[in-house]
């Protein structure tokens, strides 16, 4: 039985076979990383999380932080200095983040403008005292996620 799969490949040049094996190799390494136990839900139930940036000047600082879940996405929203920070981040769009127990060393953070309102309403809900914090300026609002 094992001769019989061998026979398919009896055409192939040697070379074609390395070849193939190399690609795939290689492109097994573009796909999406999960970070291990990265879990959205269970984020659901924290108040709170720590994002990792690291500064050119200042290096790591970590910034805590409130977040939501929405449709399965872990999303976070910055105030101005916060925001700051992962902008000059050199690890971007990758930060560090630290919550539910858990530390992720390479979590990408992805500007979400367009989910801004539906982060502030949720906020809102979860937290009694957004309705003096949202007052303030947040100019990023983030998802957390995978690379990808």
């Amino acid at each position: 039985m094992q001769e019989r799969g061998l026979e398919r490949f009896a055409g192939v040049r040697p070379w074609l076979l390395v070849v193939s094996v190399l690609v795939v190799c290689g492109a097994a390494r573009l796909l999406p990383a999960l970070p291990a136990g990265w879990n959205p839900e269970a984020f659901a139930k924290e108040n709170t999380l720590k994002l990792r940036t690291i500064e050119p000047q200042e290096g790591e600082h970590w910034s805590t932080v409130w977040l939501v879940v929405i449709d399965n996405q872990v999303y976070v929203r910055l105030g101005t200095r916060a925001a700051g920070r992962v902008e000059h981040n050199t690890t971007a769009p990758h930060l560090g983040v630290d919550g539910g127990g858990q530390r992720f060393e390479r979590v990408r953070g992805v500007p979400a403008p367009e989910s801004a309102q539906r982060v502030g309403a949720a906020m809102a809900e979860k937290y009694w005292s957004d309705v003096l914090v949202r007052q303030m300026n947040h100019p990023l609002t983030l998802r957390l996620g995978p690379e990808g």
